[in-house]
């Protein structure tokens, strides 16, 4: 016990969680990737992130749903195809550094990334890597990499966030008109977003040189999800559809991945960060929910 607002848990699998619950809303933290798992203000009626019913909470593998933080690398490793997807910050421990009850009612949460063996056989470079997570009416978070070594060294970035939403085809994002994006399913071809974006069909898209807000507007929920970025030139888009998701072991029942849509504030491909010595670099991201 932390405080009366946040709790250390231990499920049976040995990982532990930080439990908050404050004036605002309620959050799960598992310590293992710094990982958000769920959150949702008191004042909304429905869930705001997506959690699979199939999530795995086991050492060393990823939980499918909520935060995942991507670092120091997006997808896969550009030159090492053993080496973990999106990078490893999500799969090691963390630690809790520091819990704060802001004046706000909100609570800040301060982690740093815990040094193992196999974080530095895939990183070499010396850094610090510490994430603030602020659980309050919205849910902020900062990402912060320290460059602690002689050289410069180069990093891609995210926060790969599952959001829930009332059907994948009821919803449109808006936000990124008229920027060029980058299609996994069109050959990795660039093209131009003309309007928001619908959906009737798998979709995997980078959007580049971007940093503006993305909203998902869901009229059956009566609600719009804000997704606000600083530091963040890409914003991925992602959902499965049905043939994809049946071949992924853990999303759930046969139609959970109706309720899932991805909106990652990133830096990835030309946007990659270069961080010098003794420098920082954040990237952060804040989700809210306005009920109409």
């Amino acid at each position: 016990m932390i405080d009366q607002i946040v709790n250390i848990t231990k499920d049976d699998s040995g990982l532990e969680y930080l439990e908050v619950q404050n004036t605002h809303a309620v959050a799960k933290i598992a310590l293992q990737g710094g990982h958000v798992v769920w959150w949702r203000p008191k004042s909304s009626a429905q869930d705001v992130l997506w959690l699979s019913s199939n999530a795995r909470y086991e050492k060393g593998r990823s939980i499918r749903g909520g935060v995942p933080i991507c670092w120091p690398w997006f997808g896969q490793h550009p030159t090492d195809g053993t080496f973990c997807n999106h990078g490893f910050a999500r799969v090691i421990p963390w630690r809790l550094a520091k819990s704060i009850q802001l004046k706000n009612g909100a609570t800040k949460i301060i982690l740093k990334m815990l040094p193992t063996k196999e974080a530095t056989k895939q990183l070499t470079y010396n850094y610090e890597l510490e994430l603030t997570i602020v659980v309050g009416e919205t849910l902020y978070l900062n990402l912060k990499t320290t460059n602690l070594s002689d050289n410069p060294f180069t990093i891609s970035e995210g926060y790969h966030t599952y959001f829930y939403v009332s059907d994948i085809e009821n919803i449109k994002i808006t936000g990124l008109e008229n920027t060029v994006y980058t299609d996994k399913f069109d050959n990795f071809n660039r093209s131009i977003q003309k309007s928001s974006i619908r959906f009737d069909g798998a979709f995997d898209r980078v959007y580049s040189n971007t940093s503006n807000d993305c909203y998902i507007e869901d009229e059956k929920f009566n609600r719009v999800i804000t997704v606000k970025k600083s530091n963040s030139n890409s914003t991925v888009v992602w959902t499965p559809w049905e043939e994809i998701a049946k071949n992924m072991g853990d999303m759930g029942s046969k139609d959970e991945w109706r309720r899932m849509v991805c909106v990652e504030t990133a830096n990835l491909h030309e946007h990659s960060v270069v961080i010098y010595p003794s420098l920082s670099h954040s990237i952060a991201t804040e989700y809210s929910v306005q009920e109409y």
